[in-house]
């Protein structure tokens, strides 16, 4: 018997339940004490398509999915065939015995057949064919003999209010029955069970949208503006949910460009404003980013990535936006981006934009992919540090209109907005204060910031050296350098970025588990960063590869335009699934042999 380390995926159409499903038995498993990695994978579509939920379990912290499961549950029959070869020998397959199903082709493989009267349970038991989702769900887990009550509650928390009792003691029935079928049927043939851990603590069942947004309200975000667009729309909701409860606005607006607008209109008024988008919706907001950037006003764009050009993929991950970040926008001007690559890092990074964007008065790009935007993980409540944010929190050269003393004293020879400083950083006093009257322009200004109508060389050479000035104190005052993980002494170094963290780190582990000395380089600041103290790092490797979610190997071409270092070699994943250490391992070993 293997205790607590299994991979279960669910399949099915759109409209079945999938990713509802997944998600339920994932917190059940979670609120048992066991740590999971969830990831979903759906088609753009409302109904059909195939869509499925993985989740690995473990009694470890998990970062990343791997592409072998033990148990596969089929919502249809298309799940069997797409995803057979995926079972390992002696897993499972559970389908509804009414399916059209090769079990001959399934045992073929390796695996065992596990058909079960899932409908008739859901009509007969619950008097809703509908429930035969609940019905898979609670047999998979008395397959692996989970304790139900797990899922009981789950259930009662998603019915029992919304929906009143009646709904959920139906589907608890049906539960019942599923369960103890299932479980007679199969669990002796079943080498892979799950046991609750006791006396675990709480852990939160969180995506990377999630901490997003809950850096964001943590850092006292108060407006967020911006048109739905996936993989972002679910941090869109996420603040929309917490709006009345926090005070905050949100606001849709008509599309991208507006969003960045009001958010720049908001920031300009001293209130901290994100806008969430991906990368169409960046491409819109292009101009406005200049105007951020000429107005020098601290604003927070969320970047979620997916695979593009044009539409692309809208549903599926990819990290092909990091060049087009780092240089959009016409015109020279500061920016920093960042990328974080846990769920953690998601919370605290966020959370760090608003800093930056305030400290340097300059747009702040956080960069995510759908891959990092809809992982779940179960993560202590104390990860996320609400009090450290707190405490943090640095709105830079900010004195607010209500800070009469303050502003009285500053502005004593007169308020320059635009004033030339040593390091580039001028007084920002929002609109409001009869003594800190100004004038904003896109165009270039003088240090008053009404337009310099003469377009005189020497005022437009200042202006533009303090503004670029800041990126030269950011990069040795708050960015930071890449961080290792693993032993000093490796062979070969894996460099990457973002939300390749977890299955370049379990690639890791992997590797010198089996005797390969190998180490990780993970890029969360990108831009602005010392360059001399990354060569040097990266001069001290003996050889790296860089491993990346596009084509090209973006990061790569960054290190290399900035330091002249070239990689060994490139691992690149771009067909809109996310990076895995399977398929990192397996790739790394060709890239060394063209070494």
């Amino acid at each position: 018997m293997i205790k607590n380390d299994v991979a279960f995926k669910l399949g099915g159409e759109a409209g079945q339940g999938v990713e509802s499903s997944g998600m339920g038995f994932a917190k059940a498993i979670a609120r048992a004490g066991l740590y999971i990695f969830g990831v979903q994978d759906y088609m753009s579509r409302i109904r059909g398509g195939h869509n499925w939920y993985q989740v690995r379990v473990a009694e470890r912290q998990l970062y990343s999915h791997e592409p072998h499961i033990q148990l596969l549950i089929a919502f249809d029959e298309r799940t069997v065939s797409e995803h057979l070869h995926e079972v390992v020998e002696g897993g499972g397959v559970l389908y509804d015995d009414t399916f059209k199903v090769d079990a001959d082709a399934i045992k073929a493989h390796g695996a065992i057949p596990m058909p079960m009267p899932l409908l008739t349970i859901a009509e007969e038991v619950g008097g809703n064919k509908l429930m035969m989702n609940t019905a898979a769900v609670a047999a998979a887990a008395g397959i692996m003999e989970f304790d139900l009550s797990y899922i009981e509650q789950v259930i009662r928390d998603n019915f029992g209010r919304r929906k009143g009792s009646d709904i959920a003691d139906r589907n608890i029935r049906v539960a019942d029955a599923a369960y103890e079928e299932a479980r007679k049927r199969y669990a002796h043939l079943f080498e892979w069970k799950l046991e609750a851990v006791p006396n675990a603590p709480q852990r939160m069942v969180i995506n990377g949208n999630q901490a997003l947004g809950f850096g964001a309200l943590a850092a006292g975000c108060k407006f967020v503006a911006s048109y739905p667009m996936t993989p972002a729309s679910s941090l869109f909701e996420f603040m929309c949910a917490q709006a009345r409860r926090f005070g905050i606005v949100v606001r849709q607006t008509e599309d991208e460009i507006s969003g960045l607008l009001h958010c720049i209109g908001a920031a300009h008024a001293g209130v901290r404003a994100f806008a969430c988008t991906s990368g169409g919706g960046f491409s819109l907001m292009v101009e406005s980013l200049s105007l951020a950037g000429s107005t020098e006003t601290p604003v927070v764009i969320v970047l979620a990535q997916r695979p593009g050009p044009a539409t692309g993929l809208p549903t599926r991950t990819g990290q092909e936006d990091l060049l087009f970040a780092l240089h959009a926008g016409h015109g020279e001007f500061p920016r920093a981006v960042v990328a974080p690559g846990t769920i953690e890092q998601c919370f605290y990074e966020m959370a760090r934009a608003f800093n930056l964007a305030e400290k340097y008065q300059m747009p702040v790009i956080v960069f995510t992919d759908n891959f990092l935007a809809n992982s779940i993980r179960a993560v202590e409540p104390e990860a996320f540090d609400v009090q450290k944010v707190a405490r943090e929190i640095d709105r830079g050269k900010l004195i607010l209109p209500h800070e009469h003393g303050k502003i009285e004293q500053a502005v004593t020879n007169g308020y320059r907005r635009y004033e030339f400083t040593e390091d580039g950083i001028s007084l920002r006093i929002p609109p409001g204060h009869p003594k800190a009257i100004y004038s904003v322009a896109g165009e270039e200004h003088l240090p008053e910031g009404f337009i310099d109508w003469e377009e005189t060389a020497e005022n437009r050479n200042r202006m533009m050296q303090k503004r670029m000035r800041k990126m030269t104190v950011a990069a040795h005052a708050d960015m930071r350098l890449p961080e290792f993980y693993g032993p000093d002494d490796a062979e070969v170094t894996l460099v990457c970025w973002g939300s390749s963290y977890g299955p370049v780190l379990e690639a890791v582990d992997t590797l010198n588990r089996n005797g390969m000395r190998a180490n990780m380089l993970h890029f969360v600041d990108i831009h602005p960063l010392d360059w001399d103290r990354v060569a040097d790092i990266l001069g001290s490797c003996r050889s790296w590869v860089a491993v990346e979610g596009n084509y090209t190997g973006q990061l790569a071409r960054w290190i290399r335009m900035n330091t002249g270092l070239k990689a060994d070699g490139v691992i690149a994943r771009y067909d809109g699934r996310p990076l895995n250490p399977t398929y990192i391992i397996e790739h790394l070993n060709r890239v060394l042999t063209r070494v």
